[in-house]
């Protein structure tokens, strides 16, 4: 009698295809680290460690604090904004309220994110949807700039972020058992204080993954600050981008990639022992 092989095997071999062609890719970026750049030409010359020691200046430094400020931010505001609508999309009682709701929420997934960043130049520009209409308003006499700032492309970062923060925090929301609402009710609470201290707590790990996933997303994220930002608000993969692309330093950039990599694994890191320790103090609370 043959012995039969387990079922689940067969699922890990895409999982595995995936993994090792990550691997190979990441192996060349690393070799192309290693790799002198020759000015001019796409070629490359020997090994050199001239590129590790060039990105000790203080620009990459500033680059990648505002990734972190940037990336934070996002996923901060990203929080603040969907948490309201995941739990009226989890508790709403009728079925068109939660039908409208989703449509809401996903509906951003199934447009680009270039057709979405050139939609929030039209709204952000000096004579944008925003500007116009606070003018209209007499709020303001000139137009507030908000293009190129950190604070438009926070902004339609945390528009492009919202439909997966919703969606992680409607699946916790979701997963609550609500008699532990009812018990708390029951003894005297009122609806904020059981908001507050019972489901909040009780949805903590959604918002933590949320956060974390949104996080780890900004940081790669191109298109919206080169767009939003202009050139005068860098993340790390447009500088990427332009030592790459507009210089053809192929190996510097490859250093830069591997610098966002290991500071996004480092962010992530950080942020699972942070929420460990968090987790270990709520339960023995």
């Amino acid at each position: 009698m043959t012995r039969q092989r387990p079922f689940f095997v067969q699922f890990l071999v895409p999982a595995v295809l995936v993994a090792v062609i990550f691997a190979a890719a990441m192996f060349n970026v690393l070799k192309y680290s290693f790799l002198e750049f020759v000015p001019g030409s796409l070629n490359v010359g020997g090994f050199t460690l001239e590129n590790f020691t060039r990105i000790n200046r203080p620009i990459y430094y500033w680059v990648l604090l505002d990734t972190f400020i940037l990336s934070f931010a996002t996923a901060f505001f990203a929080l603040l904004l969907s948490y309201p609508i995941s739990f009226a999309l989890v508790r709403a009682e009728r079925n068109w309220v939660r039908s409208v709701l989703v449509v809401l929420a996903i509906t951003p997934l199934f447009t680009g994110e270039i057709v979405r960043t050139y939609s929030w130049m039209l709204v952000l520009g000096s004579d944008g949807v925003v500007n116009t209409a606070l003018k209209s308003l007499g709020v303001i006499d000139r137009s507030v700039p908000i293009m190129y700032t950190r604070v438009g492309v926070v902004i339609a970062l945390v528009q492009f972020a919202m439909p997966v923060m919703i969606i992680l925090l409607a699946t916790a929301i979701s997963q609550i058992n609500r008699d532990c609402e009812k018990a708390a009710a029951n003894l005297g609470a009122t609806p904020n204080t059981v908001f507050w201290w019972v489901t909040i707590p009780l949805t903590l790990p959604g918002i933590l993954s949320g956060f974390v996933v949104v996080f780890a997303w900004t940081m790669s994220a191109f298109s919206t600050p080169q767009l939003i930002g202009g050139g005068k608000v860098l993340m790390i993969s447009n500088v990427v981008y332009l030592q790459g692309f507009s210089s053809f330093n192929l190996p510097f950039a490859a250093v830069l990639s591997l610098v966002a990599l290991f500071a996004a694994l480092g962010s992530l890191a950080l942020m699972k022992l942070l929420t460990a320790r968090l987790e270990q103090n709520m339960a023995t609370s």
